[in-house]
C-alpha cells in the first residue's frame, strides 16, 4: 500500500502528467487508461534521481469498445488528441482488438489487455475517475515497477510460448542504457 501512495505521489506532483491524464480523460472513452511506459519511464526516472523526465516515445492510451474494433476509430482518436496537444507522441488502440497481435484469447476489458503486457513494470495503468481522483491498473502489482526489476509477467515467462516476445523487446528498448540501476530477471 505504502509504493501504490508512493507512486501516486509521484503522478500528483507532475503537472504535465496530470494535464496528459485530463486531455485523455475529456475523451469520455470506454474502460480508458494511461499506461505502459507513460508510467514506468516517469518511476524509473524518479528513482533513478534523474532531474528531468527521459522523453517518451509514446504515450499509450487504451480503451475498451468490442462493439466498435475498426483501426480507423483508433486513428480518428489520435487525430482528436492531436488537435487538443500536438506535441505529444498520442497511441490509442482498442484492447479488443489487441489480443490478435500476441494470439491470446480475446480479452475481457483493458485491465486484461495490461495483465497481457509483456513485461511486469509495463502492466500498470493510470486514469483519473469521474470526480479527478487517480485510479491504478496493476494487475500482478507495482512491487517490481518501484524496485526497479524488470521480469515477464505470466503469459511472457520462460518456457511459455510468447517468452521470445519478450526478449526481443528487451533488446529493442535497451533500457539499461537509459536507466542502469534495473535488474532483469527471468521467471
Amino acid at each position: 500500500m505504502a509504493e501504490e501512495a508512493e507512486l501516486k505521489a509521484i503522478i500528483q506532483n507532475d503537472q504535465e502528467m496530470l494535464r496528459i491524464l485530463k486531455i485523455v480523460k475529456s475523451l469520455n472513452l470506454p474502460d480508458w487508461w494511461i499506461c505502459a511506459g507513460f508510467i514506468r519511464n516517469k518511476i524509473w526516472d524518479v528513482l533513478h534521481g534523474y532531474p528531468s523526465d527521459t522523453p517518451l516515445n509514446d504515450i499509450d492510451i487504451i480503451f475498451f469498445d468490442p462493439v466498435d474494433t475498426s483501426i480507423e476509430t483508433e486513428e480518428n482518436l489520435n487525430e482528436k488528441l492531436h488537435v487538443l496537444d500536438s506535441t505529444m507522441p498520442w497511441s490509442v488502440k482498442n484492447q479488443a482488438r489487441m489480443h490478435q497481435k500476441a494470439g491470446f484469447p480475446p480479452f475481457k476489458s483493458s485491465q486484461d489487455g495490461i495483465a497481457h503486457f509483456p513485461e511486469l513494470p509495463t502492466a500498470i495503468g493510470v486514469k483519473l475517475t469521474q470526480d479527478g481522483q487517480l485510479l491504478i491498473a496493476a494487475p500482478w502489482g507495482i512491487k517490481e515497477l518501484m524496485n526497479l526489476i524488470v521480469s515477464p509477467t505470466p503469459y511472457y515467462q520462460l518456457n511459455s510460448q510468447h517468452y521470445s516476445i519478450y526478449q526481443e523487446r528487451l533488446k529493442k528498448k535497451d533500457w539499461q542504457k537509459t536507466w542502469p540501476l534495473l535488474n532483469f530477471k527471468d521467471c
